[in-house]
């Protein structure tokens, strides 16, 4: 049922019912008229577009005639006639009439309501097997192109859609270095999916193979074993996952930043080795433990070296035989300065706050394998440590490679050439940028990569073309630790406290829901007076 025939059904249902009480209670005719109008507007919205059984019906109206009685009887009228308001037992007692009128009156419209859709014809239903739009990825990009399609169609859009993710939640990622660094709790960071889709379908499996020719993806769903989904328009939205280059023992000792699990295993590493060199006799092995390296010096790998730094000297005075020394961090970066991504004045200011806390920097240079013990890098140097975090290198999902070859460039539009039906955003796929080359891989360009090919797809379903993807960013900002921070926004370069404060906030405003905002400020406010969590969330690690 359409919102417009929702309301007209709760007016048209409102009135004989608010006749009946009138003559009852012989209010004046005009307002009590539009009082009804509006009353009948409520119950039609609050029944909403699901089949009701008579009590459920009976019980919503029930429950209007109440609220009815409380907000308007013994709030806004007494208000409007100059009264102040009262809630009091005798004040309640005397407008018991009312009370009974508008229970009365709900009830009789609600049953009024269910009476009128059960009669009402449905509405004819097209021959032809409605389009089926496929999403495929929990991300930004994916959750993104899902809602927007949802709200479309809320409006009257004639497709069925379905979110495929072997996740249930939409992970907020530049918030997993908090995770990593005992700021945030890990839960506060995601947000279940379905809460965010009415009309859109969810499927909770991995998808292992699309058919591009026959237009089928194969989703791996738990117990159900193999699904096959049939798609008319699929969206890839599947993102990166690490990539490790084959480099001997990375793949198997370095700590990625992809995950919840990756996150907290980090976080749980430190810990540990901080648990192990307090009771560590042998001073090389403490030094190792002490020691800890990030490959990557991004925007990930600078953010995390400078919270594992602060997580780390934060809870030092945790472990009393490690006081007076001094724990060791490293970042190694293949490129010349620290943050390619800013311009080189914030990335040398970068530099300089990192370096003066004692950071250490191999720049031009990288990783070429990792043990248990240590990392050897191109230059020959090694550098004993059993804590490896990787921000080094990502590579598209799999996916995405058993459908093409080469790296998935789509048009402007989002669409894969040459694949009709197949569209890709995020991550996964390089997007033309008639400015700078390609779009980068951020959360700000995925969230919006996901609304153009929702509105784009939906153009094409009812014969409009799709149009290009425009988006020039609106600024970048990379926290320090120490409650610094740096970027560009508008054009305009900030720095220290001011844009700390800044990347704080766009962060806390980006996040999926008022209660995750909620629950990540209390945990930054609780950071500023507490020290962080140490205990451990695992009693075993793989490189214990």
């Amino acid at each position: 049922m359409t919102l417009l025939r929702r309301l007209l059904f709760g007016i048209i249902a409102a009135l004989p019912a608010g006749a009946l009480v009138g003559v009852v209670t012989n209010p004046s005719w005009i307002p009590w008229a539009a009082h009804m109008v509006v009353l009948g507007a409520v119950l039609g919205l609050l029944i909403g577009d699901h089949r009701q059984s008579n009590g459920s019906a009976f019980s919503v109206g029930l429950l209007i005639g109440l609220l009815d009685w409380v907000t308007w009887t013994l709030t806004l009228a007494p208000a409007m006639e100059g009264k102040t308001p009262s809630w009091t037992i005798e004040v309640a007692v005397s407008r018991f009439p009312e009370l009974v009128g508008a229970a009365l009156f709900g009830a009789l419209a609600g049953l009024a309501f269910h009476v009128l859709s059960a009669l009402s014809p449905p509405r004819p239903v097209s021959q032809r097997a409605k389009p089926h739009v496929v999403i495929v990825g929990g991300g930004f990009g994916g959750v993104g192109a899902a809602r927007e399609l949802d709200r479309r169609l809320a409006r009257g859009l004639d497709a069925h859609v379905t979110l495929i993710s072997d996740s249930n939640f939409l992970l907020f990622t530049p918030l997993l270095v908090g995770v990593a660094s005992s700021t945030v709790e890990a839960r506060h960071v995601s947000a279940p999916v379905r809460a965010g889709l009415n009309q859109a379908s969810f499927l909770h499996g991995r998808v292992v193979s699309i058919d591009t020719r026959t237009r089928n993806a194969y989703v791996s769903a738990g117990q159900e074993g193999m699904v096959r989904v049939p798609y008319d328009e699929l969206v890839l939205a599947v993102g990166a996952v690490p990539h490790f280059f084959d480099l001997p023992g990375v793949g198997e000792h370095a700590f990625p930043m992809k995950s919840v699990e990756d996150a907290t295993g980090l976080r749980n590493q430190v810990l540990r080795a901080l648990e192990r060199a307090d009771l560590e006799p042998d001073p090389a092995e403490q030094a190792r433990l002490l020691t800890f390296v990030v490959a990557g010096g991004g925007f990930a790998g600078t953010e995390l070296v400078a919270e594992l730094f602060d997580l780390v000297h934060d809870v030092l005075h945790f472990y009393p035989r490690l006081h007076g020394l001094r724990p060791r961090f490293v970042i190694v970066h293949a490129g010349e300065r620290l943050l390619p991504e800013l311009s080189p004045k914030l990335g040398l200011y970068a530099q300089r706050k990192l370096d003066g806390r004692g950071i250490e920097f191999r720049l031009g240079a990288r990783v070429t394998k990792a043990t248990a013990e240590d990392i050897t890098l191109d230059s020959g140097e090694s550098i004993p440590t059993r804590t490896l975090a990787w921000t080094a290198g990502n590579r598209p999902n799999p996916l995405v490679q058993q459908i093409t070859q080469a790296p998935l460039v789509v048009d402007p539009t989002l669409q894969v050439p040459g694949m009709p039906g197949l569209w890709a955003l995020g991550d996964c796929a390089r997007i033309p940028d008639p400015v700078s080359g390609f779009h980068p891989p951020t959360a700000q360009h995925a969230i919006r990569e996901g609304k153009a090919v929702a509105k784009n797809i939906a153009a094409v379903l009812v014969g409009r073309r799709p149009v290009p993807f425009r988006f020039g960013g609106l600024g970048v900002l990379v926290s320090l630790g120490h409650r610094t921070a740096a970027g560009e926004i508008g054009g305009r370069q900030i720095s220290g406290f001011l844009a700390w404060v800044l990347w704080r906030s766009v962060y806390l405003s980006k996040l999926p829901s008022a209660e995750k905002r909620l629950r990540v400020l209390a945990d930054w406010t609780l950071d500023l007076v507490f020290p962080r969590d140490i205990a451990l969330s695992t009693k075993d690690d793989r490189h214990a």
